[in-house]
């Protein structure tokens, strides 16, 4: 069995600006947002979405599958960060916090 550790364990951070000018481009935009959901990531801000991996293999497995949906127009960025890099984030909330419904770091996803 493979020994899982922070930096085995991987975070894939999508971040991405489409365009929503046309009913086209809102539809693209839709799309991409609910194929990106439909493989487990999460939305970790607006235009964020995050997803835990538990190998570097299996990160690139879903690294794929973002590249295989990109819409046609707007900019997408892939970050790829270990789960050690993801859990030395500084989240900061304004003075009234609202539940995110994010998962945090600390919790191991089991299968």
């Amino acid at each position: 069995m493979m020994r899982l550790n922070q930096y085995r364990i991987m975070w894939i951070l999508v971040l991405f600006d489409l365009p929503t000018d046309t009913p086209k481009d809102r539809k693209a935009y839709a799309k991409f947002r609910k194929e990106l959901i439909k493989d487990g990531f999460n939305m970790f801000q607006f235009s964020i979405y995050a997803r835990h991996c538990a190998s570097k293999e299996n990160m690139q497995v879903h690294v794929k599958r973002v590249r295989e949906i990109l819409p046609s127009k707007g900019h997408v960025g892939i970050l790829k960060i270990t789960d050690k890099q993801f859990g030395m984030m500084e989240i900061f909330y304004g003075k009234k916090r609202e539940e995110s419904g994010f998962v945090e770091s600390h919790q191991l996803e089991l299968f």
